[in-house]
């Protein structure tokens, strides 16, 4: 079994993390913290907005079951990558919507992804969305580490990140998990 690994920041990386945790073919997601100018950063600190990291996911998926082109379809439709250092109510760098490519195949498809996004008017304003290489990434603390599944009942799980959810199963069923 290939394994290949990719990397997205859509905000809080509990929602996307719960988002691609969703998906078949997707063996592992890992939340943490990438890009930033801090070595070991913490929750906390990347908060604070001055560690310079995004909240991010790290994902294993086999692209035998799930191509890289489907995981940029579903990072785009469960999250705004319209706004600047922002998703929602959570605002600060660390909130950014990123793309971190593992190869040049990533990052030219992330490339021809926003390109195709903007030409089709999908959006009312540009992307944002940072595509880059993946630097070292960090991951979080464990409690952070499949935090929807352990906290669904929380406010912030049941407004932010079941809506999110709940689009992805509406639009994409097929790409789900049995």
């Amino acid at each position: 079994m290939e394994l290949v690994k990719a990397t997205f920041a859509g905000g809080c990386f509990w929602c996307t993390e719960a988002v691609f945790r969703q998906l078949d073919g997707v063996v592992d997601v890992t939340p943490g913290y990438i890009d930033g100018h801090l070595e070991d950063p913490d929750y906390e600190r990347v908060c604070h907005g001055n560690t310079g990291h995004a909240e991010a996911v790290e994902l294993m998926y086999q692209p035998d079951r799930v191509s890289y082109q489907t995981l940029l379809q579903v990072f785009f439709l469960t999250h705004d990558p319209t706004t600047l250092n922002r998703q929602g109510h959570d605002i600060g760098s660390q909130y950014r919507s990123a793309i971190f490519a593992h190869d040049q195949a990533q990052l030219q498809a992330a490339r021809d992804m926003i390109a195709n996004l903007e030409a089709s008017g999908s959006y009312d304003a540009p992307i944002v969305t940072e595509v880059k290489m993946a630097p070292r990434f960090y991951a979080a603390e464990h409690f952070h580490h499949n935090y929807f599944s352990h906290n669904q009942t929380a406010g912030y799980c049941q407004i932010v990140i079941a809506p999110k959810l709940y689009k992805l199963h509406e639009q994409h069923p097929e790409l789900l998990k049995a």
